[in-house]
């Protein structure tokens, strides 16, 4: 297993350095933004954890990985789309690479849970990490086998091809801000914060500023 995940981060830290256009990050791409689009669960919290990452500049809610064009939350929450709901992050490769992202991704998710997240079932809710090229496949690659060893378990997140991604509505958009009480309560009794602890530890939640 050593021998596998030493592999696995040479391989991501040589995708990352092959320059722009191909690479994740170096001198000349970091003054350009870069996006990453995670589905973890309720698109509202994961949109809620990012923007407490140093070096991410926005957030988007929305809908990918299915064929429906301009998906709604009713089509979406009601399955049979194919989508998920994810999010679509902005961030500044200067001050956080795209492997750090994905460490905090898993750190804020159940990876082990193939039929949703916490209170919120159904494969609209599955997690998933979705790449735009093979410098973002083997740095997923490798952050998921880092991720299964420390939690010593099977990772269900698949890694997939980006789709066009959908934003949601916009009563969706920064919800956490809009609906702070409405928020705060939804997140307890679901139990995402309990359960990520629970998994991850003091590991939980890495890579974000805390309140």
């Amino acid at each position: 297993m050593r021998h596998l995940l030493t592999t696995l981060r040479a391989l991501a830290l040589a995708a990352l350095s092959l320059g722009p256009g191909v690479g994740l990050a170096g001198p000349a791409a970091a003054a350009e933004s870069r996006t990453a689009v995670f589905a973890g669960g309720c698109f509202w919290c994961v949109e809620a954890d990012f923007d407490k990452v140093p070096g991410v500049t926005k957030t988007v809610s929305g809908y990918t990985g299915g064929m429906l064009r301009r998906p709604s939350y009713e089509q979406v929450t009601a399955g049979g789309t194919g989508h998920y709901e994810a999010v679509e992050i902005t961030y500044d490769p200067g001050r956080v690479d795209y492997a750090q992202l994905l460490e905090t991704f898993f750190r804020t998710v159940d990876p082990l849970d193939a039929g949703g997240q916490f209170c919120d079932r159904g494969s609209s809710y599955r997690t998933a990490i979705f790449v735009e090229d093979e410098a973002e496949r083997a740095a997923a690659e490798a952050a998921k086998a880092e991720a299964a060893a420390a939690l010593g378990a099977e990772i269900v997140t698949p890694i997939l091809d980006a789709r066009e991604f959908w934003p949601a509505e916009d009563y969706h958009q920064d919800y956490y801000e809009k609906s702070p009480l409405q928020y705060r309560f939804y997140r307890w009794r679901c139990g995402r914060d309990d359960r990520v602890e629970e998994l991850w530890g003091e590991a939980a939640f890495a890579g974000m500023l805390h309140d």
